[in-house]
């Protein structure tokens, strides 16, 4: 790990208002940003600023805040294409809802056009039912093979197999950062592999591109999906990343105003990428708050973030381990340069739904649950864990209350 200057997090915690309440008595300590991240003022003070002095549809009317509306919406095509390296963003940058909806996309429009019978797909086991379902309904529809890159017991992929596993394989689905384990997988690696075999390769970016310098090049893929809320920004906007010549190539996803050139009572023409994907009013102030988060994100450095959170995810996985030993499971790799700061963990016989409400009481924030991912859950052999996902504005003080709820949760139950 690269050394950057450190994060002055007493001054960025500041950046964060919900951070100032308190719930139970207790300062809130949010140890959920894998699920949704908090947004700070700046991203807050964008969307309202928008409401109030600029809001109109966009690429429809030609009045002055109609025109401003549609410059700050397709700014931010280029802000987002910029920040993940996109050769031409303007051109290869697609809006959505999320990043659900994004690998929906690939999956009804790439894969349905260019996948029939008997051809095959390969995922991991330790996919987000988000990159596992839809290849799952397609393969139902189609006749597709669904294949799988085991998890071996460390958390990691096994690629041991992987040229055997990928032979014949005409698209390839994997996560670049494991929600559950927060295993940074070898895209780069695989993606050359997928390559060589002809497969083209959809990415889920969702953990990682929030946390961690990423470039689409650097990557090799030729889809990368991820979402605003996981970033800073708002719900309800999500982005999907395609080569050029893929997205000319693909048919549309969804019909209606503002995806075609031309329509009669019996035929119609799309629109150039990225409208053709875009039917229907886009989510214009979302977008400008998502603009906003990556402004911020920028402004502090990636480098700078998956810096402090490397630091900070060593330093709670060490704290784990001496104050609660063997009694607390830790899912996923050790500390090291391919694991990010998501922490699933089991304790003693505790489920982890109790483990969470406990927490609650502390004013700690995590996720327990399968967190959609069921079939890692059946490899892992639980039925859920607690979550606790860090941030920018994750400190020390947030991992010692942590595990002072975690054995307020031991005496609990015995």
């Amino acid at each position: 790990m690269t050394a950057a200057t450190p994060l002055n997090v007493e001054a960025l915690r500041k950046d964060f208002p919900l951070l100032t309440r308190t719930v139970h008595d207790r300062p809130i300590v949010y140890l959920d940003s894998a699920s949704s991240a908090l947004q700070p003022h700046a991203v807050i003070n964008a969307m309202a600023d928008y409401y109030a002095t600029t809001h109109a549809n966009v690429h429809r009317g030609v009045y002055a805040t109609a025109e401003e509306s549609t410059y700050l919406f397709e700014k931010t095509r280029l802000v987002v294409g910029r920040f993940i390296g996109a050769p031409e963003p303007e051109h290869e940058i697609v809006f959505t809802k999320n990043t659900t909806e994004s690998l929906n996309l690939v999956a009804h429009t790439w894969a349905r056009a260019n996948l029939g019978p008997n051809d095959r797909i390969l995922l991991t086991e330790m996919e987000h039912h988000s990159n596992i379902v839809p290849w799952l309904m397609l393969a139902e529809e189609v006749g597709l093979e669904v294949r799988y890159i085991p998890v071996e017991g460390g958390g990691r992929l096994d690629l041991s197999d992987l040229p055997s596993l990928i032979d014949g394989v005409k698209l390839v689905g994997l996560s670049a950062m494991s929600n559950v384990l927060g295993t940074i997988t070898p895209v780069a690696e695989i993606t050359a592999v997928a390559h060589d075999a002809g497969a083209v390769v959809v990415v889920d970016g969702a953990q990682l591109v929030p946390h961690a310098p990423v470039a689409v090049t650097a990557l090799g893929a030729d889809f990368l999906a991820f979402s605003a809320h996981k970033m800073m920004g708002p719900t309800g906007l999500g982005v999907l990343w395609a080569r050029r010549a893929l997205l000319d190539a693909m048919p549309p996803f969804m019909g209606g105003g503002g995806m075609i050139l031309d329509v009669k009572l019996d035929s119609f023409r799309a629109a150039p990428p990225p409208a053709r994907f875009e039917a229907g009013t886009p989510p214009i102030a979302e977008a400008v708050g998502l603009s906003a988060a990556v402004d911020y994100l920028s402004d502090i450095g990636m480098d700078r973030i998956r810096a402090h959170e490397f630091a900070l995810t060593n330093h709670a996985l060490a704290r784990l381990d001496e104050k609660l030993g063997s009694d607390c499971r830790i899912f996923g790799p050790p500390a090291g340069d391919d694991r990010g700061g998501v922490i699933s963990l089991a304790y003693r016989d505790i489920h982890a739904h109790d483990l969470a409400q406990v927490l609650d009481q502390f004013g700690v924030c995590v996720r327990p649950g399968h967190h959609c991912a069921k079939p890692l859950m059946r490899k892992l052999g639980v039925q859920a864990t607690a979550r606790a996902s860090l941030s920018l504005f994750s400190d020390e003080h947030d991992i010692e209350v942590l595990i002072e709820g975690l054995v307020e949760a031991g005496r609990l139950f015995g």
